[in-house]
């Protein structure tokens, strides 16, 4: 594939966003803001099911670890500290980002960073986890048979791909391991209410069909359809095209080769994660078989970059609301109301 699988999973390393984001969305009492300081867990013990069996968390935990790249955000939003993280992208001192940083604060939480490639035992156990995360994850089962006997495990659902949980389901499987589903659903309900507004405001975009597309050195990939930034669109009324699963099979993405990028040309053609384009957006822009597509010559195109591509690539609900802003007056302005 023309990026790393890294790489495809990421909003951007843009650190020059930053700054922007930290005002963006996710505030407390916003929708996909923390949960309120001093809320009180519910029940437990907490049973769930996922793609490895059960797991059952026996009380409040106290000392949460997320080896899913972006779960940590989920934990935070909750109100629960987080203690250990897995390491994704850009400064590795660099836990927490920007949307993030109120949560993380009122948590009091100052993560370790965990960088592994894929779960390390040894690291793990160092920080003395009762809860391990790992929805937004390729963990398989030789890793978690291994990080079980650490602590329990909250795991990706049987029925997702890898890395293709949607941010609702992930928030209250998460809500449920902390004991704070209420919470949970008030998190997802304000945020789904504002995703209803600009589809509601925008009633020309129901049905056309989008291609979140990347750009790499060698080939370029479209998102398919149980992808986080693909779900993003079909909730604004879009529609991914069936092909795009057909190509990508069981993985979250399909390559395909320049000289196919006519399979991009759709109603809304959006170009994500530029900051690893050779060149950036002007290459994009400057390709000619990317210039003769239709959606690119009638302005049909976005082209995602800094705060809102960063936002935007890690799908949670707490970047969310930041995503929002960015991309949805870009699209209005693609396809506007006629």
């Amino acid at each position: 594939m023309g990026l790393t699988r890294r790489q495809m999973l990421l909003g951007t390393l843009a650190a020059a966003g930053g700054a922007a984001l930290a005002g963006c969305g996710g505030g407390g009492g916003q929708a996909g803001g923390p949960a309120p300081e001093g809320t009180a867990a519910e029940g437990f013990p907490v049973t769930l099911d996922h793609r490895f069996g059960r797991t059952t968390v026996p009380g409040p935990p106290q000392r949460v670890v997320s080896i899913g790249y972006s779960d940590h955000d989920t934990v935070l939003a909750l109100g629960v500290p987080v203690v250990g993280v897995r390491y994704w992208y850009g400064d590795e001192k660099q836990a927490v980002q920007p949307w993030a940083t109120a949560a993380a604060q009122q948590t009091g939480s100052q993560p370790t960073v965990l960088n592994m490639s894929s779960p390390e035992p040894e690291k793990i156990a160092a920080l003395r986890p009762d809860l391990i995360v790992a929805v937004y994850s390729d963990l398989d089962q030789q890793s978690y048979d291994q990080i079980s006997a650490i602590a329990p495990i909250v795991a990706a659902p049987a029925e997702y791909n890898d890395y293709g949980v949607p941010w609702q389901d992930t928030t209250r499987i998460i809500g449920r391991a902390l004991g704070r589903s209420g919470q949970a659903d008030e998190l997802v309900t304000g945020l789904e209410a504002r995703f209803s507004t600009a589809r509601e405001a925008n009633p020309q975009w129901a049905g056309k069909q989008v291609a979140v597309a990347t750009y790499g050195a060698d080939t370029l990939s479209v998102f398919a359809s149980q992808d986080p930034r693909a779900r993003f669109f079909t909730s604004l009324g879009f529609a991914v095209p069936p092909r795009y699963d057909e190509l990508a099979g069981e993985k979250f993405y399909a390559d395909i080769s320049f000289e196919q990028a006519t399979e991009l040309d759709k109603d809304l053609l959006v170009w994500d994660q530029l900051s690893f384009t050779p060149g950036g957006r002007a290459t994009v822009e400057k390709n000619p078989l990317v210039t003769r597509l239709a959606a690119t010559r009638e302005g049909r195109n976005v082209l995602l970059e800094g705060a809102t591509e960063n936002a935007f690539g890690w799908q949670t609900v707490l970047s969310l609301p930041a995503a929002l802003d960015g991309v949805v007056p870009m699209v209005e302005k693609a396809l506007p109301r006629t």
